[in-house]
């Protein structure tokens, strides 16, 4: 009997019998989800009720076979007309009652049935007379259009199924669907489990198909910039799974993580083998909406497809940047958290757990460990189940001690890595410079031994032992591009001193009789330039640091220009050549012909312009006079409105900090010449550098010492020009004032610098101390001491400032510290006293205590990751350690640390085998991560540096740049399918030497062959 024959096997019931059974259906029926009914004609359903109450089998009123045909715009397409409404052109009868009533009339030929399902639709449930209508093509041919209804409720995958069947697609193809909207914007479906309704699919909406290449990228992401050399790509074929991964900009981090996870076999035959596909777990809050799981198995397809030379990782960044905003940006990171994070949302995204339940955490209270550990395992797998838990998921034992009432509470814990701590060494090597009082001795670099959490007086201390030299009289400072960065306390702490500072340690006299106060000088050395720097705002002339910076001891009464001329010149004596009377007398002769020039200053607004000179004459050494301080005014840069300066003879003017003194005068004790003592106008904001002047033994200029001696004198117009702009801007001086200065300029004596107090940094001069101090003594006092540039040509010998020697203590080699992986280990399980901020709460004591916590390892899974904990942060430092960790490439042996002794036949092994390397070059604040990894497939070790790919050697791997192992278990290893590729030395440095890694020097990479081209 067909669907569409009148029934002749079997006579219909009564027509009573059929009225009763259909009404009965049609009365009891509930619309639930997911039923069928069937839609028939309103105007034969009537008929056949009229037939029914007749009761007459021969009444004209039989309704023939089940017609449909008003229901349909045409009989070819039988495609359902628009707007037909229920019980006027139609009527809806359950599944029952309608193969009731096809059994006894039958259909008419090639109609087929109206079938409709019901659909859950928010609030209401309801049959979906109107199926959706979409379009159905593929990506690789847009024109071929077909048409397709599918119900609400049908899943995506009932969508893909079609396509699959329709097009022809090779069984086993790794398809994604794409929904098209109206207005051309396109959105992934990505969980095929969904309904038609949940995923908000239309008719009228076009649904793509496209299929994975076999490059493991797919068609719609493949950058515009490779479709121009599709075919250079396709020829390429090369080691699946040798393959570099873009550098992003800082993203070396997430690379070396990326190769390390690619070649841990079990999850990536996991992805190639499309497994996940089934496994993706949309719905899970803590997940990704398996989009982390999606885009990592693109990364994973295109590495292992063999066609790439490097592949740009730019859809992973951004996805991990999306749901870990740690990660956004191109910041410098850390490869073992982006690995934690990486492995907690892949586990996530693959949870095979749709709902979590909510399982409460026994202590062990006396039970066998075995019985606790089981029931914790059996708890973790009930909530956590995926492919990471099956590769990557131990479990430890935790042991916690109350100190108080003795509570132990055991309990167990999965673990996805360990994290295992170095030995930490408590001393540390630090090299510094010892700079001599003896001032013919060169500076003396040490190799001095100091505790980690010692002080500055641990290295003087330290440092006493190898120089003789009492620790009271050594000053520690840090040198930075010829200043003093920081001047350290003997008891600041070490670890303020990074290893990359320029450490100077410099002794310091001790006068025999300690009646006198003594000052810490700070002494910098600066170049003048022959151009003015009028962009600071001033006209001073522009300086710049060379040299070492010193620090000395210095009488508070020897704080004068003189005495400190004196003193710096002795200390510079190893590379500073006093000049020869010859040379002092040439140049006083040569004075003499300029003095009206060197007296006559051009001043313009109270501003002198004596630095266009390259020297000046020093003050006189046989006696003081109106003249000495007249023609010492001028300063490096700023100079009085007038030839005489304003000395106060009454009130002293103090220098506090940076303040100014007064006019740019210095105090003094006795008074000379009134007829010099002119006030000058407006100086006080005019002089910034504060010089200092007075009679006696203090007197001392600042300026640049005989400058004249070393300018060709000037014509007489530009003479008679400064005259006229002298008289112009200041009073006249006495007429009989000018012999007087010639007079005393020839019996000066020529100074190879000048003495200028200035700031920390060498730049801002400050005014002078008080009582004919050059400094001032209300803080730390630096003083600068100013070279012509012919001078410093002449007399200061830069090849010898730059020698020093090395002490013995240098020539010792340098131990590189080694510790074996057993060792971090151990260190991982012993016990420990839980810190301050965090405390664990007894629950006997009713409070939070400082217990005692011991881990040990309970189960290992198949790949397991040890994280070397490199990066120390302590109360007392922050560094990263260098020491090298001594861990075997094969044969790994975890028996003797596992805690479960009675291991049986089913347990597995404990031996492992090395299988990636994620390495760190730099310190804290900066540096590069590579990876090393051994290929599953042919067996051979690469070295990883972004897209840079090279062979490697097994005596290779072990550094001190290791950061995170990946073992393999044995029982679980692959053997390599493929032969090892040639290495040979001869064929590695031939195929080499185009190669241009920048960590050759760190990894030893000198001769490999690479496996990129550009």
């Amino acid at each position: 009997m067909t669907a569409n024959s009148r029934c002749s096997a079997a006579e219909p019931p009564g027509l009573e019998t059929q009225r009763r059974e259909i009404e009965s259906l049609l009365r009891e029926c509930e619309l639930r989800a997911g039923d069928s009914w069937y839609v028939v004609d309103r105007r034969w359903f009537e008929q056949w009720k009229e037939f029914v109450e007749t009761g007459d089998q021969n009444s004209s009123s039989f309704p023939g076979q089940i017609d449909n045909s008003e229901l349909f715009e045409d009989l070819d397409s039988y495609h359902l007309k628009e707007r037909l409404v229920e019980n006027e052109d139609f009527v809806l009868v359950p599944a029952e009652a309608w193969h009731k009533l096809l059994v006894w009339y039958g259909m008419v030929d090639q109609q087929p049935p109206l079938e409709r399902k019901v659909v859950d639709l928010p609030s209401t449930l309801k049959v979906e007379v109107y199926p959706v209508e979409i379009f159905l093509c593929l990506h690789s041919n847009m024109e071929k259009v077909i048409t397709a209804q599918f119900s609400r409720t049908d899943s995506i995958h009932s969508i893909q199924r079609a396509m699959c069947q329709e097009f022809s697609v090779a069984p086993g193809s790794e398809c994604r669907l794409w929904m098209k909207s109206s207005d051309s914007s396109c959105e992934r479906l990505r969980n095929v489990q969904v309904s038609v309704l949940d995923a908000c699919l239309s008719s009228g909406m076009t649904v793509i198909m496209e299929m994975r290449n076999a490059d493991g990228t797919w068609p719609s992401s493949r950058p515009h910039i490779m479709r121009n050399s599709v075919e250079e790509q396709d020829s390429y074929r090369g080691q699946p799974g040798v393959c570099g991964l873009t550098n992003l900009g800082n993203t070396c981090f997430m690379n070396s993580a990326l190769q390390c996870l690619s070649n841990a076999p079990p999850l990536t035959e996991y992805f190639l083998q499309n497994s996940y596909l089934e496994e993706l777990n949309f719905t899970n809050p803590l997940g990704m909406k398996g989009e982390i799981a999606e885009a990592y198995a693109d990364v994973i397809k295109q590495i292992w497809s063999g066609r790439h030379y490097s592949v740009v990782p730019r859809v992973f960044k951004t996805k991990v940047g999306h749901f870990a905003s740690q990660f956004l940006g191109y910041q410098q990171h850390d490869s073992q958290e982006l690995l934690s994070f990486l492995l907690d949302g892949l586990h996530e995204d693959l949870n095979r757990v749709k709902t979590k339940e909510y399982i409460e955490l026994r202590d062990a209270d006396g039970r066998p460990d075995q019985e606790v550990a089981e029931e914790a395992w059996r708890n973790h797998r009930r909530r956590n189940d995926s492919v990471i838990v099956d590769t990557f998921h131990g479990l430890f034992k935790s042991t916690l001690v109350c100190p108080e009432c003795h509570k132990v509470s055991v309990t167990f814990d999965p673990f996805c890595y360990l994290s295992v701590p170095l030995p930490v060494s408590t001393d540390r090597i630090m090299e510094v410079f010892f700079v001599s009082l003896d001032p013919y001795a060169k500076p003396a670099q040490h190799r001095v031994v100091v505790p980690k959490a010692g002080k500055v007086s641990d290295l003087c201390s330290t440092l006493s032992e190898m120089t003789n030299i009492p620790p009271t009289q050594m000053v520690v400072a840090d040198v930075f591009n010829h200043r003093f960065y920081k001047i350290y306390n003997a008891d600041e702490s070490l670890s303020c001193i990074l290893d990359r500072d320029d450490i100077f340690v410099y002794e310091l006299s001790v006068l025999e009789e300690q009646q006198e106060e003594q000052v810490l000088l700070a002494l910098y050395l600066r170049e003048r330039s022959h151009y003015r720097d009028y962009g600071s705002g001033s006209s001073s002339y522009g300086t710049s640091l060379f040299g070492h910076p010193l620090l000395l001891n210095v009488p508070r009464s020897s704080c004068s220009q003189e005495a400190l001329y004196n003193l710096f010149l002795q200390r510079l004596a190893r590379y500073v050549r006093p000049p020869d009377p010859s040379e002092e007398l040439e140049e006083e002769e040569e004075e003499e012909e300029d003095e009206e020039e060197e007296l006559y200053k051009t001043q313009t607004n109270g501003i002198s312009d004596d630095e266009e000179q390259d020297a000046n004459p020093g003050p006189s050494q046989s006696e003081p006079s109106c003249s000495d301080a007249s023609s010492n005014n001028q300063s490096d840069g700023t100079a009085a409105s007038e030839p005489q300066p304003h000395i106060n003879h009454t009130q002293p003017s103090l220098d506090h900090g940076d303040s100014e003194t007064s006019n740019g005068s210095m105090t003094q004790t006795e008074p000379v010449c009134s007829a010099d003592n002119t006030p000058t106008n407006s100086t006080d904001d005019m002089k910034p550098c504060g010089d200092t002047e007075s009679t006696g033994d203090t007197v001392a200029c600042s300026d640049t010492p005989a400058e004249t001696a070393q300018q060709p004198c000037e014509t007489t117009e530009e003479q008679n020009e400064e005259d006229k702009q002298e008289e112009a801007c200041s009073p006249s001086p006495p007429a009989n004032e000018h012999p007087a200065k010639r007079r005393a300029c020839r019996k000066r004596r020529k100074n190879l610098f000048t003495i200028q107090a200035v700031n920390s940094n060498g730049t801002t001069e400050r005014g002078m101390g008080e009582g004919g101090s050059a400094v001032s003594f209300s803080s730390q006092p630096y003083v600068a001491i100013d070279w012509d540039p012919d001078m410093k040509k002449r007399f200061y010998n830069e090849n010898e400032a730059e020698k020093y020697m090395k002490h013995p203590s240098m020539e010792v080699p340098q131990q590189q510290t080694t510790v074996q992986l057993q060792e971090c280990i151990e260190l991982f399980t012993t016990v420990e006293t839980l810190e301050e901020e965090n405390p664990w709460y007894c629950p006997v004591c009713k409070k939070h205590q400082l217990a005692t916590k011991k881990l040990d390892l309970w189960s290992l899974p198949e790949v397991l990751i040890i994280h070397l904990k490199r990066f120390s942060y302590t109360k007392f430092s922050r560094e990263k350690l260098d020491s090298i960790v001594d861990f075997p490439l094969k044969d790994l042996d975890f028996s003797d640390c596992l805690l479960r002794k009675n291991v049986s036949n089913e347990e597995p092994p404990s031996r492992y085998d090395l299988i990636a390397v994620s390495n760190h070059y730099g310190g804290l604040r900066d540096g590069h991560y590579t990876s090393y990894a051994r290929n599953k497939d042919n067996g051979q070790w690469y070295y990883f540096d972004d897209s840079k790919v090279t062979y490697a050697r097994e005596d290779q791997i072990m550094t001190n740049a290791a950061y995170v192992l990946f073992y393999h278990r044995q029982d679980k290893l692959r053997k390599p399918t493929l032969p090892a590729p040639n290495t040979s030395p001869a064929s590695s440095t031939q195929s080499a030497n185009d190669i241009t890694s920048s960590k050759d020097e760190d990894t030893g990479a000198a001769a490999y062959v690479t496996m990129e081209t550009d």
